[in-house]
């Protein structure tokens, strides 16, 4: 905000273009949170959000099991070469490398990695869905046959990731320790025996508790920050495609926020 002088002698006051960025940051955080509020009223007939929550757990969720275990095979069998490579010293055994992948799966790359990923591919397709029911106005119809249209269409997504996206991460784990066993004794980095002896050591269970926690929270920030740009969308089809952008761009920011966030809380 500046001072700034007029014809008549007196100053007033005017927003430059980065304080208006500012204000417009929390002007969509506060109609995030108004948003949330309307999605998680009482549902008019749960039957109807029932049949579709499972609808959105076949759209969100199997949909996405193909592209989670491709990449996670090759994140697991990339940290095993590398780590073979980078600890090929005789004061390492080679069973630290197993445990390596093991924990850099289970702490950072099953959860955190795999959920950007998700932001991408479920992200984008939410915003733009909902974009086009508000641009073929569908969302219009819904409220004036009395339905709250907020709840109806975000609800049985945000429910959808938090129950399946976790299904996700362990597939990922396992997936991906298999890929780096693979890709060890197929290089001759690590034999077998040492892999599954590295894979047992120093095993801290509550590792995964923690990334499915991390993978709850994520599931949360990308159903819900997805569809509140795609309800609130206007214009046509160039502003439905600036929403499925946006949409990527601030789950992946919030995401990495909130990974700092659940890591200093759950790990320290």
């Amino acid at each position: 905000m500046e001072l700034v002088p007029t014809n008549g002698g007196s100053y007033v006051f005017v927003f430059t273009s980065k304080h208006a960025h500012f204000m417009g940051f929390f002007y969509h955080i506060g109609r995030y949170f108004i948003f949330l509020g309307k999605v998680f009223v009482k549902p008019e007939k749960i039957r109807i959000y029932g049949r579709q929550l499972i609808k959105e757990i076949e759209n969100i969720g199997f949909s996405s099991i193909g592209i989670v275990a491709i990449i996670s095979v090759f994140i697991g069998a990339v940290l095993t070469i590398q780590t073979g490579i980078n600890a090929d010293t005789p004061l390492l055994p080679n069973y630290l490398i197993a445990l390596a992948v093991r924990d850099s799966i289970i702490l950072e790359f099953s959860s955190t990695i795999v959920a950007l990923i998700l932001a991408g591919k479920v992200g984008s397709n939410i915003a733009s869905e909902i974009g086009v029911m508000r641009m073929s106005e569908q969302i219009d119809a819904l409220e004036i046959m009395g339905i709250n249209s907020a709840g109806f269409i975000a609800m049985p997504k945000i429910f959808a990731a938090v129950i399946f996206n976790p299904v996700l991460t362990v597939i990922s784990i396992l997936v991906g320790i298999v890929g780096g066993w693979v890709a060890g004794f197929a290089t001759g980095v690590v034999t077998s025996e040492e892999y599954i002896y590295g894979l047992q050591y120093s095993f801290k269970p509550y590792y995964v508790v923690y990334g499915l926690i991390k993978t709850v929270v994520f599931a949360f920030l990308i159903t819900s920050i997805s569809a509140y740009n795609g309800y609130y969308v206007t214009g046509g089809s160039v502003e439905i495609g600036k929403a499925s952008t946006k949409a990527v761009v601030y789950s992946s920011i919030a995401i990495l926020f909130f990974n700092l966030l659940l890591t200093q809380f759950l790990l320290t």
